[in-house]
Formats: structure tokens, sequence, C-alpha cells
């Protein structure tokens, strides 16, 4: 009887609780990227009634960093080479840290301080209610990935640097360590503390994508194509998994997704193309689905027995049964993603190149809203065709190298969303190459 009661007054207080995360103006943390150690880009909350704009913050930078919410203070970093927090209810700053360069890293904020890493060649953890610095640590080699005849560019004998290799790793945090990949090819363990070392793991190539972590396991890709993981404790190398190469144009090939962990699996896609479903024991290939040549940079996301993610080129939400691969339904768009979708409650938010924040309802998968940003107003159309598919010809009429980078930097005044939205309480906060973080609800 007593045990029976328990178990009714532990139910009755787990409703409430769902209840009281669900109502509008409830605020929760969202401590780091894709929202916890596993990734799981489920938050509680949501808008399914579009007011507007809360607010909107300026930098002078893109913002391609997904902040962090804490305490009411949104975190994140912009390539204008500052790392911000900002008020959550009115956009005000409260305090801005400066690096040397870039920062493209999504911070982790745990235990009062802030952690990322900067182009500037470090990793960084601050006071989050000062900004003060508490220690840094030095990474030699941050860099992007690189490779010869990179995307078909000429001349095919120049290493040229990948203009799509847009985030640094972001860091997760457990049990006192914090853990993030590099440029410089290693993955790394420092305590989270001091910022010593406790262990670092190299790979063949740069590592920006971001650690997912479940009980005593790490899983991260890597730009050598192989999918890692290892021993939280120790770095010790557990499995890893073969993805696709392109020797020719390197076009094909590289791990940019950071994988979630859910139901004794892991899933990451690759830039060959392929959504994989790994056993995350024993690393071996559950499933894979094809995308017919379509990167997939995004992060996925699981929910109810179904994943979901977003590609590049073909620019479809894809929606597969979580456990064998079967496609379930997929939505077609016109702009590529970059930018990962995240759950809340039975809404799916995601952000795409031409800079419209989509809200869709995952009942009629619909759409519920969109707004877009203030780059996309000014610029989408005069860098669309007539039917509003994404016009690169203007911006890659030559295939020289050098005239892509000016390509790509014209595109992005569309003012893409490239970060993954995060949602606390009654707001959405997603950054945009147009140098803004906004704030909807």
């Amino acid at each position: 009887m007593q045990s029976d009661r328990y178990r009714l007054l532990s139910s009755t207080l787990t409703l409430i609780f769902a209840a009281l995360c669900c109502a509008p103006g409830y605020s929760q943390s969202a401590s780091m990227f894709r929202n916890d150690p596993q990734h799981s880009g489920i938050y509680a909350g949501g808008v399914t009634a579009l007011h507007g704009f809360k607010w909107k913050f300026h930098t002078m930078g893109e913002v391609n960093s997904s902040p962090a919410v804490v305490n009411g203070l949104v975190f994140f970093g912009s390539n204008d080479g500052s790392l911000y927090a900002v008020d959550a209810a009115s956009g005000v700053r409260k305090w801005a840290f400066a690096s040397k360069s870039r920062i493209p890293s999504s911070p982790a904020v745990v235990n009062g301080v802030v952690y990322f890493g900067s182009y500037d060649g470090n990793f960084y953890a601050l006071s989050a209610e000062t900004g003060k610095q508490i220690w840094k640590f030095g990474i030699p080699g941050e860099r992007r990935f690189m490779g010869s005849h990179l995307h078909g560019s000429l001349p095919a004998g120049e290493t040229m640097p990948d203009p799509f290799d847009v985030y640094l790793s972001s860091p997760t945090v457990a049990g006192g360590t914090v853990y993030f990949g590099s440029g410089d090819s290693n993955v790394y363990a420092l305590d989270a503390a001091t910022g010593m070392l406790k262990w670092k793991f190299h790979t063949g190539d740069v590592v920006h994508a971001s650690p997912a972590i479940s009980g005593s396991r790490l899983y991260i890709g890597s730009w050598d194509t192989y999918f890692y993981a290892l021993d939280t404790t120790t770095g010790r190398l557990i499995w890893r998994f073969k993805t696709g190469e392109d020797k020719v144009i390197h076009n094909q090939e590289g791990i940019q997704s950071s994988a979630v962990v859910a139901q004794g699996l892991v899933y990451f896609g690759c830039r060959d193309s392929n959504f994989y479903a790994l056993d995350a024991d024993t690393g071996q290939e559950k499933w894979r689905f094809n995308n017919k040549g379509s990167w997939v940079i995004t992060s996925p996301v699981v929910s109810d027995g179904q994943i979901y993610f977003a590609t590049s080129d073909s620019a479809i939400l894809h929606i597969l049964n979580a456990l064998n691969g079967t496609p379930v339904d997929s939505i077609a768009f016109q702009w590529p993603f970059f930018g990962s979708p995240s759950i809340a409650g039975t809404t799916l938010y995601l952000g795409g190149q031409d800079g419209k924040l989509l809200a869709i309802d995952l009942r009629s998968r619909k759409i519920a809203w969109t707004i877009q940003t203030d780059g996309s107003r000014a610029n989408l159309a005069a860098r669309s065709n007539a039917d509003g598919s994404p016009n690169y010809e203007p911006a890659f009429a030559s295939s020289f190298y050098d005239d892509i980078i000016v390509g790509v930097n014209r595109m992005h005044t569309v003012g893409m969303i490239l970060t993954s939205p995060v949602i606390s309480g009654d707001t959405v906060y997603f950054g945009s190459t147009d140098g803004n973080l906004y704030a909807v609800n």
C-alpha cells in the first residue's frame, strides 16, 4: 500500500513538473550544444503561436555559435571575436569577452563557468557572472579542413581551406571534465575546474564535430572519415567506424555532423551523403540512409521512435524510423540546411540558409509559422531564382578558388541560419550570418 502511494505521488509530481515545463514563461536552462551531453536536441516550452521578435542583438560578425541559456542569460560567440552574455528577457548586453579571432564554437555553461573555443588557438573558461577569464588552454595548429582541388576548385594542385567548415567543436561538460575536438586533429579532455589536460586522442584530420557523451563513452566524428567511440576517463579507443572517401576533390567525405545517442544507438550524418545508425556499444552498423549526393551537416534529433535530420543541397527534412531507418515521411524545401533541428513539445524548429526559421507541427507535418532574419528580408530575393530556389550562378561564376570564396560570402548576406535553435520557456533563440542573435516568442 505504501509503495502504491509512493508511485502515485511520484507520478503526480512528474505530471506537474511536465506541465510547468510546457507552460508559457517557464524558463529551463539549455546549458550546452543540443541541450545535454547526449545531444538530444529536445527542449521544454516552445512557441506554437508566433508573436514576433522579442529582441535582436547585433554583433559585428556572423553568429554561427548556437546559444546557451542559463540563469536568465544567453551566451553565444560571434565571428567578430567576442563571446557575449546578454539578458534573456531584454537582449541587453551584460558583458563581452574579446578573443583574438572568430568564435563559431557553441558555449557550454556549467557551475557558473562558460567554456568555448576560439580560432585564436585557445580554449577558454570564463566566469558566467562577470566574463572574467578563469583559465585558458592553448591548442597549437587550430585550422579548417583543407584539401587539394577542393570541390573541384582550381588550381587543382593547390591545397585549400574548406569555406563550408563553418563551425568549431562545441564543448560537452560531464563529470567535472570538459571535452571538445580541435583543428589540430585531437579530441581533448580537460579538468573543468583547472583546465589541466586529462588526456587527448589523435585522429587523422580536423575534428570540428562536437562530442556526444553517454555513460562512460564519448562519440565523435573526424574529417579523417572515421567515427570514434572513446572511453571518457582514459581516452582509450573503444571502436571506430569508417565512412566514405573522396580522394580527388574531397567533396563527399568528412564528418561535420555531431552525433546523438538514443535507444542504444548513435546517429550521425556525413558528407559522404549517408546518414548512419551504429550500435553504441560495438560500432556495428545497424542501418544507413543514402541522401543521393547531398551532405548531412545537421545533427539529428530523436523523438517518439522517429529520427529527424535535414540535408544540404537537396534541402530535405527526413523523418525515419529510428530503429531500422525506414522512411516515414519527408518535407522538401528550396534552400540547404546546415543548422540542426530542435524539438519542443510537438513542434520542430529548423533554420535554413534562406534565413528563415521554420516551426513545423509534427502532428500535421505542416509549417506552423516562419520568421525571417534581417539579412533574408533585405537580400533573399536578389540571391534567388524566380521559383525561390538559390541562384548560385552569379556567386559561383568561376571555378577558381578565390572567386568561390567571394561567392560564398555573397550568399551569406542572405542572413543564413547556421545555428541550432534553442528553446527556453516561451522563447526561441538563434543566430544568423547577418550578425544578429534573435529571440522570438
